[in-house]
């Protein structure tokens, strides 16, 4: 019987595991990278992240974005001098984890020698989808804004 118990008890932190999109300090890395992305119109990485069904809620909900109309609007990259997430905090129920945290964007002036930032509250929420953790959504709020040159 302790044979047959000890593997299938050594499986159960996995099992555990499987259900949740990624552990929580891979999902953040992954949302780095997907900040990378946006900075830099890494169209492969998105394309592979973003899920069907993806939507992006601007500020105020002025703008939206759907997977096409993101991707289409980065295939002529703006790029950002940076974009940087602090604070980040997970939340987790079965296999959907929301990350919410503070999102810093240093844009290039039209000099491209400043720049401006801006800094939003985001929440970003991932899901399992066959196995793959995709970005289902995000919501940005911007809460400061430096509109001197840098």
């Amino acid at each position: 019987m302790k044979k047959i118990l000890l593997p299938l008890l050594a499986t159960l932190p996995l099992l555990a595991s499987a259900s949740a999109c990624l552990p929580v300090e891979a999902l953040i890395q992954r949302d780095n990278q997907y900040e990378e992305a946006l900075r830099v119109g890494d169209l492969a990485f998105l394309r592979g992240l973003l899920a069907d069904d993806f939507i992006w809620v601007h500020t105020l909900g002025s703008q939206y974005d759907t997977r096409p109309v993101l991707l289409a609007r980065l295939e002529k990259p703006v790029i950002y001098k940076a974009r940087t997430t602090s604070d980040v905090h997970a939340h987790a129920l079965g296999d959907t984890v929301v990350l919410r945290g503070l999102s810093t964007v240093d844009q290039w002036n039209a000099d491209g020698k400043t720049w401006r930032s801006n800094r939003y509250q985001f929440m970003r929420t991932y899901v399992n989808v066959g196995g793959e953790c995709k970005l289902l959504s995000v919501q940005t709020m911007k809460v400061w804004s430096s509109s001197e040159a840098k």
